[in-house]
C-alpha cells in the first residue's frame, strides 16, 4: 500500500487539484481494494510492462524513482494469494486495483 500511495503522491504532485483516493469495491463477497489519483497517468498500452521490475514509463527528469516499487507491490499481493492490476489515461491518473486471497 505503500508503494502505491507514494506513487499516487508523486504522480499528482504538479497537479494543483490533486486527488488521490484507497478504497474497496464489494462484489460477490469479494473485496477489491484501490489507488486512485488524478496525476499524470499512462499509456494504457504499456500496462503490461509497469509491474516489471526497472521498468519505467517516465523519465528520471520527470519523476524520480528506481522502477522496482511496482514489481514489489506485485510480488507482495501475489503471495498473498491476490492479483493486481491498473488503468490509466495520459494526463488523467491511474488506478490500481488489488485483491488478496
Amino acid at each position: 500500500l505503500y508503494h502505491l500511495i507514494d506513487n499516487a503522491w508523486k504522480f499528482t504532485s504538479e497537479k494543483k487539484d490533486a486527488r488521490i483516493e484507497f478504497g474497496v469495491i464489494r462484489e460477490q463477497n469479494k473485496e477489491t481494494y484501490y489507488v486512485r489519483d488524478n496525476g499524470e497517468g499512462f499509456n494504457q498500452s504499456y500496462v503490461g510492462k509497469i509491474f516489471g521490475e526497472f521498468q519505467k514509463l517516465h523519465t528520471d527528469k520527470t519523476f524520480t524513482g528506481t522502477g522496482i516499487g511496482l514489481a514489489t507491490v506485485k510480488r507482495i499481493i501475489t503471495r498473498h494469494g491476490g492479483t493486481i492490476w491498473a488503468e490509466g489515461k495520459i494526463g488523467k491518473g491511474a488506478t490500481f486495483y488489488f485483491t488478496l486471497g
